[in-house]
């Protein structure tokens, strides 16, 4: 158990846990299916596409996600859409209807045709070195590639914020980042024309939680601003790495050291 008297401050004692709990974690032990993560099932394909499905069905019961993944046939991305179709129709997860599935499926493969998911994100990020105006532009493509419109599949894809004090989180999206921009024995780092300086931190709640425990984060809200503030917190202690932290702090809440 940690204890929480680190909690006021980013101190050097901090700092030095963190990164041995980073170096302790980076190693292919914590992916396993009694250590479930989705990052199990991308990690096997190291495919951007499939990685994309993976993050954003990246939410509820971490086995339920994982035996979700595990049920996905992806070779369909190279099928016609018709035969997507028909071959989805028994696939459903909590807030997605087959229909919804499918669409992702369909989107996705689209954009194989048209670009890759990286320079998509380029595309918005390289003006300014801005992740979130890279993942503004992929979620605009993506909506209009392939214009399915439920609840379930508005969940899944995610919807463009009118301002930033309206954003959320962002977790699964900033997650998929990580995972194709950082390399190490977790991280794929699949993508080259993005620096991982840039990345933002995926605030899932054993994070948020853990976060301010810590004192690392002093926002109460769970949005944006939280991860923009917790992403700052983790620059002074590896600026040009800060989400590297996210896996460990992730993983304290989930076993509750914390």
């Amino acid at each position: 158990m940690i204890h929480q008297s680190f909690g006021r401050a980013a101190t050097e004692e901090l700092k030095r846990l963190l990164d041995r709990e980073v170096e302790n974690r980076n190693h292919n032990a914590e992916l396993s299916y009694a250590r479930p993560d989705p990052l199990l099932i991308a990690s096997r394909y190291k495919d951007e596409s499939i990685a994309l499905v993976c993050a954003l069905f990246a939410y509820g019961n971490a086995h339920s996600i994982v035996a979700f993944l595990d049920s996905l046939d992806f070779s369909l991305f190279q099928e016609e859409e018709e035969k997507i179709k028909s071959m989805l129709t028994k696939h459903y997860y909590r807030f997605q209807k087959n229909e919804d599935v499918t669409a992702l499926f369909i989107a996705l493969k689209r954009l194989k045709e048209v670009d890759t998911i990286e320079n998509l994100f380029y595309e918005g990020y390289k003006k300014e070195e801005n992740i979130l105006e890279g993942l503004w532009r992929f979620i605009t493509v993506l909506k209009a590639i392939y214009p399915h419109k439920s609840y379930g599949y508005g969940f899944l894809s995610g919807d463009l914020p009118k301002t930033l004090n309206q954003a959320g989180a962002y977790k699964r999206y900033l997650m998929y980042l990580r995972w194709m921009v950082r390399k190490d024995a977790l991280d794929m780092g699949l993508w080259k024309k993005i620096d991982k300086k840039d990345l933002l931190i995926p605030l899932d709640t054993h994070t948020f939680h853990v976060s301010r425990k810590l004192g690392l984060l002093k926002r109460k809200s769970y949005d944006m601003k939280a991860v923009l503030e917790l992403t700052d917190t983790l620059k002074k202690f590896d600026s040009k790495d800060p989400v590297k932290y996210d896996f460990a702090l992730y993983r304290l809440g989930q076993e509750k050291r914390v």
